[in-house]
């Protein structure tokens, strides 16, 4: 894992972390307990930072960026960052899954209880309502997040993850 200083800030984190060697997380960068950071995962708080909450995962692949002095990141508790995903300048609320491969642009609002389709591309400065499902190029809304859905995909994914992390408590990492 490489854990970078830049500008006179680094990242700090809660209890429980698992950041895996070919990790990289720079500058700005804050995270609650039992997040992890997965094998060439990019969380880059160079420009602005980014704050995450609790359960917080970044699938491997993944980048979290800003933009320069205007839009940062901010993410709740229980999110799921898909592998290859890009999440750039937008908040995301709690209890979301932002699928494999998706982009999320400057300035949107992820509300909580979403789920961002794998593959799909919210524009700059959308707003995802809460219990809502989008997907597509660009991203519209196509449904609502069910009970099922929200327990068998949001939940269990956030919660599987946590288990994954604790496989690597014996590596040495964080």
């Amino acid at each position: 894992m490489h854990c970078i200083e830049v500008r006179g800030k680094k990242p700090v984190y809660g209890k429980n972390c698992f950041f895996a060697q070919t990790a990289t997380i720079i500058g700005e960068v804050s995270m609650g307990d039992e997040c992890s950071i997965w094998f060439n995962a990019v969380v880059r708080g160079d420009v602005h930072y980014i704050k995450m909450g609790h359960r917080v995962n970044v699938q491997d692949g993944a980048v979290i960026h800003c933009t320069f002095e205007k839009s940062p990141v901010n993410i709740g508790d229980r999110v799921s960052i898909g592998h290859n995903a890009i999440v750039h300048g937008c908040t995301i609320g709690d209890n979301v899954l932002v699928g494999m491969g998706s982009i999320i642009m400057d300035d949107c609002v992820v509300e909580s209880n979403a789920i961002i389709a794998a593959g799909a591309v919210v524009t700059k400065g959308t707003v995802v309502s809460s219990g809502s499902i989008y997907a597509g190029v660009p991203a519209r809304r196509i449904g609502e997040v069910s009970a099922d859905l929200s327990k068998g995909e949001i939940e269990r994914i956030a919660n599987n993850y946590v288990r994954y992390a604790s496989w690597f408590k014996d590596t040495g990492e964080v």
